[in-house]
Formats: structure tokens, sequence, C-alpha cells
């Protein structure tokens, strides 16, 4: 397996640092707001990530962190006249609520800052001592010219960044570029006793001290958006590795940008969606299926159109598998022929392209490609002739590998009783020829959202939005 690795800019070989076991962290959400689609693609794509190594044969410990103090959840508590905490713990219900519906799994962990405030402060104290962080009126700054490797990860040049620094300016650091660990408390917010004084964590210091408290010193995957490459994963970095002397994560994973109708998503545009927006039409698999037909590095243009393409192509999916379903209940159970034994053959070598291409560098366009190529000789194969076992084959690999990517897994629907019964009038009037009545319960199914297919093999259904 090969992973391309924002620390080296190459793809390598994937060794983690126990045979088996994979430890895993993913930057979370700022909970303050529903989280938009561009966090949406970076959430499904670790998950993903995850449910593939699983799939390979690895325990993966996967931690995804909430940020649960922030000045936007401050602001906003201080808006609606409520506590920070009741803003955090609200919008960290609504993400679960996003997640479940965009296929997304929960982590291992999701610790939440204000619940690792001793771990935090534990690093900074460490940091302190060893010459690399100092505290100014209450306040901890991390010194960067003390860490020699600033930048290797985002490939920034010190002396540029200090010249072109953005970093809001602040009179008492050594440096623009140096970040707070620590900020002492204003009046009316939420702080902390420290040996500085009362206050908060600065943002960076926060995954630091999750990810050393639940996966250790060395981890083998920290990704994120590829926006937080710098300056947090930088700061991350340098803090880390100059608490512990140790490397941070082996590999560095970023996802790339979402763009809408070819423009930065942003309010001000007009073109910012959140996925409860998305849920407004789309069933919010399709958003999902969308995200994974791209690469995770790639940059995505998103738009409507887009979506309704990736519908139908989703719906191929479930049609071909509803249709297996059917063809399994009627099948006969009996020995393979020459050319099922062949098929065989074939369902393997799927499973190995999917593989194959998977394993390089996580591409799941490319995997879905090979699905999709399995659809079509299923399809094109498979009939009521069709030995049991062969379709059973054929329906288990559909799954198998549309569960590494969060497709294909909503439940079978039960009819209700009272349309199971039309349905059944129907074929009943359509044996005794009265085609006026059977026509007449087809509309009347349409209008209650069910489609009926006439097929060699009977009639089948589906539900239609």
């Amino acid at each position: 397996m090969k992973l391309y690795n924002t620390l080296t800019k190459q793809k390598e070989d994937f060794r983690p640092v126990v045979s088996g076991e994979i430890k895993m962290y993913a930057c979370g959400p700022t909970v303050y707001d529903l989280f938009h689609i561009g966090n949406a693609r970076t959430f499904m794509v670790f998950d993903a990530m995850r449910r593939y190594f699983q799939y390979r044969g690895y325990h993966v410990h996967f931690v995804q962190n909430f940020t649960d103090i922030d000045d936007k959840i401050i602001n906003k508590a201080k808006d609606q006249g409520v506590s920070a905490e009741a803003i955090s713990e609200k919008f960290i219900k609504e993400y679960f609520l996003d997640a479940e519906s965009l296929g997304i799994e929960r982590a291992d962990v999701h610790p939440k800052v204000t619940e690792n405030i001793s771990e935090i402060i534990d690093i900074i104290r460490v940091l302190e001592k060893k010459g690399h962080a100092y505290e100014m009126e209450g306040d901890v700054y991390f010194d960067v010219d003390s860490y020699e490797d600033y930048g290797k990860l985002s490939k920034q040049n010190l002396e540029d960044l200090q010249l072109g620094s953005r970093v809001e300016v602040d009179e008492r650091k050594k440096s623009p570029l140096d970040f707070v660990l620590w900020k002492s408390s204003k009046p009316g917010e939420p702080s902390w006793d420290s040996p500085w004084g009362k206050g908060r964590p600065g943002w960076h210091i926060e995954c630091s001290a999750m990810a050393k408290k639940y996966l250790g010193e060395t981890i083998d995957i920290h990704g994120g958006g590829g926006d937080l490459v710098f300056p947090h994963h930088e700061n991350e970095v340098a803090q880390s590795e100059a608490a512990t002397g140790k490397p941070f994560a082996n590999y560095w994973l970023h996802v790339g940008y979402l763009n809408v109708n070819n423009e930065k998503m942003s309010k001000s545009l007009g073109n910012f969606f959140t996925v409860r927006d998305i849920r407004k039409e789309f069933d919010l698999e399709v958003l999902r299926f969308f995200m994974l037909s791209a690469h995770y590095r790639n940059p995505l243009n998103f738009n409507k159109a887009l979506l309704v393409s990736s519908k139908s192509g989703l719906d191929r999916l479930y049609h071909s598998k509803e249709h297996l379903d059917h063809l399994l209940k009627i099948a006969a159970d009996k020995a393979l022929t020459e050319e099922e034994r062949k098929m065989e053959k074939r369902l393997l070598a799927y499973e190995e392209r999917f593989v194959e291409k998977m394993d390089d560098d996580f591409n799941t366009a490319d995997g879905i490609s090979v699905i999709f190529d399995l659809v079509k000789d299923l399809n094109t194969n498979i009939d009521e002739s069709t030995s049991k076992a062969i379709i059973h084959q054929g329906i288990l690999l559909l799954k198998k590998l549309t569960n590494v990517l969060g497709l294909l897994e909503k439940q079978e629907e039960v009819l209700e009783e009272e349309i199971e019964a039309l349905i059944e009038e129907r074929q009943q009037a359509r044996k005794a020829k009265n085609y006026k009545r059977s026509d007449e319960i087809r509309d009347q199914l349409q209008e209650m959202g069910i489609e009926l297919m006439d097929t060699p093999q009977g009639v089948q259904w589906r539900r239609i939005s």
C-alpha cells in the first residue's frame, strides 16, 4: 500500500509503527454551527480510509476531536445569551446527526478540548521547561526560532514567512511567527486555572495533546483538509516534536479543496452550502458517492448538475443490487456451468483490481470504476437461469466492495400492507386481463411514491422521490 505523504511530497510504502495496527488522528470540527460540504468531504474521506484499512485487515485506532472552546463559540454564546458549553453541545449533537446521514461512522474516541485541559497544560509546561515556550503577561507562546525544523511539513521558508507574515502582530512576541499556546482569560469568557493564571488553550496545542493522550507520542497517520497544512499542522509538528523529541506523525494526509461552480465557497458569494442544505434536494448518500468519485487529494468542483449525475450513477448500483436480490430468490440450486466457473474467476479478479486501485494512495475514483465494471458484468451475464451459488457470490462481492466506501448500506425496505395489497391486486387484475384496473393501480402506486417494473422475472418495485 502506498500513501502520498505531505511531509515528503511523495508516495511512500505504508508501514505502521506496530504491525497490523494503525493509529490515525483526523482534525474534527469547531462546533459553533452546522458543518458545510467542504468539511463533509474531509470527514467522509477519513471515514472511508478507516473502512478500507479495516477491510485490509488492520486494527484501526481512530480519533477525531471536537474543538468545543473557541472565539467563534464564545461570540455565538454571547449573541444568544447562553453558555459556550450550550453552543458546543448543541452542535456536537447536530454533527452526529449529519455525519450519520452521510454514512460516517463514529470514531473510537471523539475527545473534547474542555475535557483535556490538564493534558494541554502538561505539554505547555514541558515546552516551557525545554526553552521552546515563553510566558508574557499570562499568555504563553511557542518560540518558533527554538525549533530548527519549523516549516518542514508545509515546506515554508522561515525567513520568507517572517518577511511576509500575515500573522496578527503582537509586539510582545519574540517573532511574528510565534503562536499562542495559552491565552489569558478575558472578562466573561470560560477559563481554567493554570501555572500562568486563568485562561484557555490556543488552537494548535489542543490536537497535539489529544493525539498524544489517546494514540501515543508517535502516530501513524494525521490528516485533515488541505487548508490545515499551514499553520495548524505545521504548528502541531513543531510543538509535539519539541516536547517529545520524537516524530509526531509518520504520514500526513490532506484532502483537496472543494469549490462551488469553480469558485471558492463563500457566504458572501452566495455559494455556501451546509449538509442540511443539500439534504433538502438529495439523499445524502448521493453526496457521499459524488465526493468519493474523485481522488481525495484533487481539488473538486461542486454543483447541482454533478449531483444529479451522481444520483444516476448511484441508482444504477442500487438497481443492479435489487435485481440480483430478486434473481437470488427465484434461482435454483444447481451445479455451476463452465461459464459460471469462469465468472467465479472474474469475480476474484475484480476484487484484486479494486485492492490494486485503492492501495495506490486510496484511489476511490478508480475503485468505483472497478465496481461499475463488476456491475456491468453481473447485469450482462446473470439471469433467471443462473445458479444460485454464482448469484450469491456476485451479491456478496458487490456488497463487500461498496461497504468499503460506505455505499449501498440502506436496509431493504418493507412495504406497507396497503401497498403490498395493491401490488397483489394489480397482479390478479393482469392475470384476469383487466388492464384498466391494472393501470389504475399502477397510477395510484405512482402517486404514493412506488414505481413498478414488469420484468421477465416478475414484478419489481422501487421508491421514487
